[in-house]
Order: C-alpha cells, then sequence, then structure tokens
C-alpha cells in the first residue's frame, strides 16, 4: 500500500534540518499559505515565490512549495489581485497550492546555505561568522528496571538524546533498588497493592537538547513498563552546538584576488562579480555569507578574513571595507538559489516513499541582466 505523504510530512523534515527557532525574529517563515494536511504528490524547490513561479507550479501540478525567501515577508493589510503579489497569492489559492518557506533558519543550520556555498567554492576549516544561537542543554535521568534499561535507553537515543559529537547512545547508568507502594487505583507493572516493593533499577542519565525533550520524554514513557515513570529533568551550563549565518574557513592554496573572483564566477554559475581589492592580492582565508550581508564586514575582518564573498554591498559599505584592508566579491544575492538542488537532495533522502516526487523550479527569479 502506498504511504500517503502529508505537508506538514515536509515540513517536519525540514524543521529537523532547519528548527524554527534558528530563524531571526523579523523573519516570516514556515507555512505562508496553504494546509498542514493536504497529501502531497509533487513538491517543487524555488528560491522565491513569484507570480511566474506560480505559473510553473500549476502547469507542472504542484501541491507544495518550499522557497528560500518568504513569499509574505512584508505583512499585508489586504490582497489587492491587481497587483503581482495579489495575482499570486490568488493563483495559489486556487489551485490548492501549499507555500513553506525556510529563510534565515536555513542560513544558520548546519548544511545550509552557507555551508552549501563554501561546498561549492572549496572553502574548508570553516568557522561560523555570526554566532546567532547556542543551544540550550539539560540532562535527563530515568530510572527503570534492569530489564528495560535497554528498550528506555533505544528509544530516547533515537529521539536525540546523548547525541555528542558524531557519537549517538551516550549514557551513563548506575545500579540500585528503588521502592514504591501500589495504591489503590493503581494497576502497578510490579509489586502488590498496599505492599512496598523491593526493585532491582537503573538510573539512566542523559544529555539532550532542551528543544528535544518533549518528544524524547514521550518515547520515554512509552517505553517504559511502570504505570509512573519515575525521572529527573536538570538545566546544565554545557554549551550545546551553536549556530550562526556565514561561515568563514579557508582554500586549500592562496590566490590571487581576480583569481577568485574567476572561480566565484564559475563554480556559482554566476556571469559577473563586483570586487573591491587590490586583484594580484594573494587571498586564502575566507569569509562568506549567502543574501545581503554587508553588516557584517566588520566581523569578516575581526575574524581575519583576507576576502568577504557576500551579495548586496552598497557603496559606502563596500568603501568602509576598502578602508580596513578587507577585499569584497560581490556575486550577488540570487547565489542563494543553490539551495534548491541540496534541498531536493536532502527531501529525497528523508522520504524512501514513491508516492510523491521532487523537483527543482526552472524559472528564472534573478531580476537583474548583465549587459
Amino acid at each position: 500500500m502506498t504511504t500517503i505523504v502529508r505537508n506538514a510530512d515536509i515540513f517536519k523534515a525540514m524543521e529537523t534540518w532547519a528548527p524554527k527557532h534558528l530563524a531571526y525574529d523579523w523573519d516570516h517563515i514556515g507555512l505562508q499559505i496553504g494546509s498542514f494536511h493536504q497529501p502531497v504528490k509533487k513538491v517543487m524547490v524555488t528560491l522565491d515565490v513569484l507570480e511566474s513561479t506560480a505559473d510553473e507550479a500549476i502547469e507542472k501540478n504542484v501541491d507544495l512549495i518550499i522557497a528560500h525567501h518568504p513569499l509574505l515577508f512584508k505583512s499585508m493589510q489586504h490582497v489587492n489581485v491587481d497587483t503581482a503579489k495579489g495575482r499570486t497569492i490568488r493563483k495559489l489559492l486556487q489551485h490548492d497550492i501549499t507555500v513553506y518557506a525556510a529563510h534565515t533558519n536555513l542560513d544558520a543550520a548546519n548544511g545550509g546555505v552557507n555551508d552549501m556555498l563554501c561546498d561549492r567554492l572549496g572553502i574548508g576549516d570553516r568557522k561560523i561568522l555570526d554566532v546567532s544561537h547556542t543551544e540550550k542543554l539539560v540532562k535527563l535521568a530515568v530510572f527503570v528496571p534492569v530489564t528495560h534499561a535497554e528498550q528506555v535507553r533505544n528509544a530516547i537515543s533515537e529521539k536525540g538524546a546523548g547525541h555528542i559529537g558524531d557519537y549517538s547512545h551516550c549514557t551513563f547508568q548506575t545500579t540500585g533498588q528503588g521502592t514504591f507502594k501500589p495504591l489503590d487505583g493503581t494497576d502497578p507493572y510490579i509489586g502488590t497493592h498496599g505492599k512496598l516493593a523491593f526493585v532491582d533499577e537503573v538510573k539512566i542519565e542523559t544529555i539532550l537538547p532542551a528543544s528535544k525533550l518533549p518528544p524524547v520524554l514521550e518515547a520515554m514513557i512509552t517505553a517504559h513498563p511502570y504505570e509512573e515513570a519515575a525521572y529527573d529533568i536538570y538545566p546544565v551550563e554545557n554549551s550545546g552546538t551553536v549556530y550562526g549565518v556565514g561561515r568563514i574557513g579557508k582554500l586549500d592554496q592562496k590566490l590571487t584576488l581576480e583569481a577568485l573572483c574567476e572561480h566565484v564566477k564559475t563554480a556559482l554559475n554566476v556571469p559577473h562579480v563586483r570586487v573591491t581589492g587590490e586583484l594580484a592580492k594573494e587571498v586564502q582565508k575566507v569569509a562568506v555569507l549567502g543574501g545581503s550581508g554587508e553588516k557584517y564586514i566588520h566581523k569578516a575582518k575581526q575574524m581575519g578574513a583576507d576576502v568577504y564573498i557576500t551579495g548586496d554591498m552598497t557603496f559606502h559599505a563596500a568603501q568602509d571595507a576598502e578602508a580596513m584592508g578587507l577585499s569584497v566579491i560581490d556575486p550577488g544575492h540570487h547565489i542563494e538559489t543553490i539551495m534548491k538542488g541540496y534541498t531536493k537532495a536532502y527531501l529525497e533522502d528523508c522520504f524512501t516513499s514513491d508516492a510523491f516526487e521532487i523537483i527543482v523550479s526552472n524559472t528564472n527569479t534573478e531580476p537583474f541582466q548583465f549587459i
């Protein structure tokens, strides 16, 4: 029997990769238009949702659009169907096409847009340019009879507890004896009403991100044999995974600034870049931020970048970067279109079902022409 995949299943997969809490507070991500529960037969991934993108989705019988840039980025007081935005919204609703956006959360995510750009440009040994979020951790301690320790450990580990670096199922356990007296109205797994029970138990301790606590607790309680599981949750000062926008790293070898410009054009498939700095200067340490990144020029310089690759540089910001000795390569905002292929591949890995198809949009949403 073919498994039915719904929009909410796709949303969940995207938010596993790019959790919504990573988005900046000014951003508008997630469901834009449509339904959580609608079944999906075809998904289209795009950078932008313009009227031409909607027309492509209609022509190709798409049910769900996954976009990087939100369709509803600015608040709307009304939907005027005499405007391009209004017509786009009407077309999407008329054809039951849902739109979902993963924007700054996908920028900040590990393996997100900025890592994609670094992969394509061959920038290794990289770090986050500007940290925006450090994951809060908690410790979970659960008391479980020895007979069910492995069952509970596996259940919580599969939901994200006990993951440290490249290791999973990281727990510590101690043995002891638990006591309890079942009272009237209980249905004890072990013990007799009105009598004190002594049970050989294991205390399993593990660390997990606070954001994963609800599903971990649900899995723990389901796997636990007792009617009432005994457990403790502690705050800890350990630092969890760090997230943020931009990346800074190194090329395999030094290049002249001019040679790096040519490399950027080829790797990111752009016909043209703007550049500041001495073209003959050798560079190796490179900062990258997809989209509009001029506000981070000081951060890039502070972290030792020779050159900063980002879009939408304005005149005075470029002058400021040049004055501080930071070269800038601006290949345009549209290089974030790289997310289309990577997102398609990610979703194909998440779903083995043949119930739906994933395609990338062929609509060119780059507003500039180069002559």
